[in-house]
């Protein structure tokens, strides 16, 4: 059980967490990524799960040779197919709709911090029509680091005017959890389903198998 009544606020990763876009963003990657003339497989993108994108776009370019110059044309390309995948099957995971509910109810900030960029946070937003739910949405694009730096938690805690210690972060996965972690919050994962299991997960202060499990231990 968590003490909710420790936390002064709530701040939730987005892939992964809100939605299963995992599955999405590895059928982009691998769509645009194919055109360049790369030969990796969804399983090959767990290595960068939890990165920005142009973050796993410069990963991959110099790992595989591929030579590009103009990354963000890239970039655009996995965005676009990102927009249209969400936006044909938006779909919240179990759980998340009743949790948001819950802790707008308890009158408790919510956050969310996500390594996606601003457009794809405004795609699953209005898609889900959860928007009204957050107090402050950010992406790590606006970041000079990503995950897992600490950078885009400490942004969302001050913008929420809530010292990192009393928030309390919903992530999916170890890229996520060590970035909770040196912001000095407490971490609640979540583990993507489609993910290899990751033993290090155990990072985490507390661990559960939805949503709708951690709703339960905080009611």
């Amino acid at each position: 059980m968590i003490q909710i009544d420790d936390f002064e606020a709530v701040i939730f990763d987005m892939d992964g967490v809100l939605i299963d876009s995992e599955p999405l963003w590895k059928t982009a990657m691998e769509e645009v990524f194919t055109g360049l003339g790369a030969t990796l497989t969804k399983q090959d993108f767990e290595k960068t799960v939890g990165l920005r994108i142009d973050e796993v776009i410069h990963f991959w370019n110099k790992k595989e040779g591929w030579g590009v110059t103009d990354e963000s044309e890239v970039e655009e390309a996995i965005i676009l197919k990102m927009e249209s995948l969400i936006a044909s099957n938006p779909l919240a995971l179990e759980g998340v709709i009743e949790t948001l509910n819950y802790l707008k109810l308890q009158k408790i900030p919510v956050g969310l911090a996500t390594s996606s960029s601003s457009r794809l946070i405004k795609v699953v937003l209005d898609c889900l029509t959860i928007r009204h739910l957050f107090t402050f949405v950010h992406s790590a694009e606006m970041e000079q680091y990503g995950k897992p730096h600490p950078a885009v938690y400490l942004t969302v805690a001050k913008k929420l005017a809530v010292l990192p210690e009393k928030c309390l972060v919903i992530e999916d996965s170890l890229v996520g959890v060590i970035s909770a972690k040196a912001a000095k919050m407490t971490a609640v994962c979540i583990p993507e389903k489609t993910h290899a299991v990751e033993s290090r997960l155990i990072l985490a202060d507390h661990q559960f198998d939805t949503m709708r499990d951690f709703l339960k231990a905080i009611q």
